[in-house]
């Protein structure tokens, strides 16, 4: 697997140090006064410090609107569980709460949305039955 490098914006460092490495379990990676680096689940992300309004749109996705501007992750299906797990037992919000989606269809997938402190709209996915991301 090829890693993939994501940026960001966020609003800023603590809190979004906070979500991403106590309570989603990333590793932090460098930083400066203005970005900081996570290990996502083997990729790299960088939030940069941005202030500017991000866009609230959504768009349609097998019946219900889902963040248009979003990012995630696949996980295999046991640590997809673990992390909903741990959400709950810090108390945050899902945007989507756990559920399956394509239900008995080509890329039948558990998904979930949640947003980080600065509004960033994260998806996280799981296949039970392999990894269906471009069945059709």
């Amino acid at each position: 697997m090829t890693p993939f490098h994501l940026a960001f914006a966020i609003d800023e460092i603590e809190a979004t140090r906070d979500f991403y490495h106590r309570v989603l379990g990333c590793a932090l990676g460098r930083e400066a006064p203005n970005w900081i680096d996570f290990d996502f689940f083997g990729h790299q992300i960088s939030g940069h410090v941005n202030t500017d309004a991000r866009s609230p749109a959504t768009t349609e996705v097998a019946g219900e609107q889902v963040p248009l501007h979003h990012f995630g992750v696949v996980l295999p299906w046991a640590q997809w569980n673990e992390l909903i797990a741990r959400l709950r037992a810090e108390n945050w919000a899902f945007l989507l709460e756990p559920h399956i989606r394509f239900e008995n269809e080509p890329g039948e997938q558990g998904t979930f949305f949640i947003k980080d402190p600065s509004g960033n709209a994260l998806e996280f996915k799981s296949f039970k039955n392999g990894l269906g991301l471009f069945d059709r």
